[in-house]
């Protein structure tokens, strides 16, 4: 199993930015695919953005369209999302998970795709 960590996340409020970053302990993230999930309080867990690491193809959930975006940096071999217009609907811990082969682009949004997923980062919107 491969560490995830996440790193990025705080309190900001209505309308303003937060940028998460994701990276991987002991390898890089060559030929994978690295998805961005968020968990409610009630454990809840939704899709968010997922990169598709060799041709950086994305998917992006409705909720998030417009506002984030999800890219990759292959120098660091991190994965990062900008997240603008933030809402108080956008609280939530932040989770990045990984698959260590490239997916069809069909399955970047199922949870069963990735195998490793991080511990989170917590970010919180005010109003």
């Amino acid at each position: 199993q491969v560490h995830l960590g996440e790193s990025g996340g705080g309190l900001v409020q209505a309308g303003g930015s937060l940028r998460l970053s994701c990276a991987p302990s002991g390898r890089t993230f060559s030929n994978s695919a690295v998805g961005w999930f968020r968990q409610y309080p009630d454990k809840k867990r939704e899709f968010v953005a997922a990169i598709r690491w060799a041709d950086a193809n994305t998917r992006y959930a409705d909720s998030v369209k417009g506002r984030f975006t999800i890219s990759r940096d292959r120098s660091k071999s991190t994965v990062s999302l900008q997240m603008n217009s933030l809402t108080p609907e956008d609280t939530a811990v932040y989770r990045c998970a990984a698959r260590w082969s490239s997916p069809i682009i069909s399955m970047m949004r199922e949870e069963s795709t990735y195998t490793d997923w991080g511990q989170g980062t917590q970010v919180t919107v005010s109003s």
